[in-house]
């Protein structure tokens, strides 16, 4: 086997193939020696003989990283490079941790990732100038296709309704809903000033507002993102769990007139859920999924600072204060304040649009006698 190695390594390939095939003869046919076998056929053009040695190879070892880069280049070297591609993909995928790699291993894997990086934006520009060709814009041809092709690209990913408490089948997974399927958005959008009065007066009372993440002494505790009892997201409640807050309510009227054609997801012991929520500079929400898709979330964002960002799956938004939007939270989202002050908006809970009123009427019985089972009330969260 040492014979074979300094063969090899001077150059003298024929003598090296012939030792190592000794070698095999002999019994011994592992890694090393197979890709001793591969690389004196590489130097002597001995292509199919190179192929055949790295294939025996990784019939054994299919995870084998060295293996794995040769056979990549073996069809490099045949102009293959889409199952290049996929064979330094693999091996980039099983390699073992960079820090257990010796050096001139981890130098290939870098051009393995390089090559792919070459290939993905090749493909991609293809793809893109070939759709051009037939007439796709993606600013101006359907909104739907432009997201899958963003998806088959890898520049999106596929986020789908995950609700923690209750799935209803069959509902459309829309990240952010079309402005234009709620006409009475328009209301609550002209009454921003009056809403937003009432808020400022309540935000003269810091302890007014409490952390929107709250533990229960008799329910194991959370970690909930470290926003458990954390003031950085704090809530001021008009309506919490289905039921009005009275003495909140009655310092907001405005807000509650602003609200009165809203399709409120009304479950007892549930929703709606009507709130202030406050967001402190420099924080985050962590992704996270809501409870039931039933519903929808909407926002109407009243003190607003630069740098205030939110994410439902791929849709990434600013808010923008008097202009409310209303999402899916069942698919994974999050929200950021980067800016200097405190981010407010008025958020509540409404009926998803594509629910006939029998089904809203049994999701309500279904919880209802869930409920009524256990005889107490839920825990539960916007």
């Amino acid at each position: 086997m040492q014979a074979a190695l300094d063969a090899l390594r001077a150059g003298r390939a024929q003598e090296a193939r012939e030792l190592y095939l000794r070698v095999i003869e002999g019994g011994r046919a592992d890694a090393p020696v197979l890709l001793g076998v591969a690389h004196a056929c590489r130097l002597l053009g001995d292509e199919p003989g190179m192929v055949a040695a790295v294939d025996r190879l990784l019939a054994a070892e299919p995870r084998h990283t060295r293996g794995l880069l040769f056979r990549a280049e073996c069809h490099v070297a045949a102009g293959d490079t889409r199952s290049a591609v996929a064979y330094y993909r693999r091996a980039l995928q099983t390699a073992p941790p960079a820090a257990e790699l010796p050096a001139d291993l981890l130098q290939d894997l870098r051009r393995a990732e390089e090559a792919c990086a070459r290939h993905a934006a090749q493909y991609k520009e293809w793809l893109r100038s070939q759709l051009a060709a037939k007439g796709f814009d993606p600013q101006r041809s359907s909104a739907r296709f432009a997201q899958s092709f963003d998806m088959v690209l890898g520049e999106k990913q596929v986020y789908v309704q995950q609700p923690k408490t209750y799935y209803f089948p069959e509902l459309p997974q829309i990240q952010f809903y079309a402005r234009e399927r709620f006409p009475w958005l328009d209301a609550l959008e002209a009454a921003t000033d009056e809403i937003r009065a009432e808020l400022l007066e309540v935000m003269r009372e810091p302890a007014a507002f409490t952390p929107y993440v709250t533990g229960n002494a008799n329910r194991p505790r959370k970690s909930n993102m470290g926003l458990q009892d954390n003031p950085a997201w704090s809530a001021f409640y008009l309506w919490k769990n289905g039921e009005v807050v009275a003495e909140n309510a009655a310092r907001c009227p405005a807000t509650m007139r602003a609200l009165r054609n809203a399709p409120l997801a009304v479950v007892p012991n549930r929703s709606p859920s009507i709130l202030f929520s406050l967001l402190q500079a420099g924080a985050h929400i962590p992704p996270h999924h809501g409870l039931v898709n039933t519903r929808l979330i909407c926002h109407l964002p009243l003190v607003v600072p630069t740098g205030c960002t939110f994410r439902v799956g791929n849709d990434v938004r600013d808010w923008r204060e008097g202009r409310a939007w209303a999402f899916d939270d069942t698919i994974e989202h999050e929200a950021w304040n980067n800016g200097r002050e405190t981010r407010v908006i008025l958020l509540f809970d409404i009926w998803r649009p594509e629910l006939t009123d029998e089904e809203r009427a049994l999701v309500v019985s279904l919880f209802e006698a869930i409920d009524a089972h256990s005889g107490t009330k839920p825990q539960w969260e916007i």
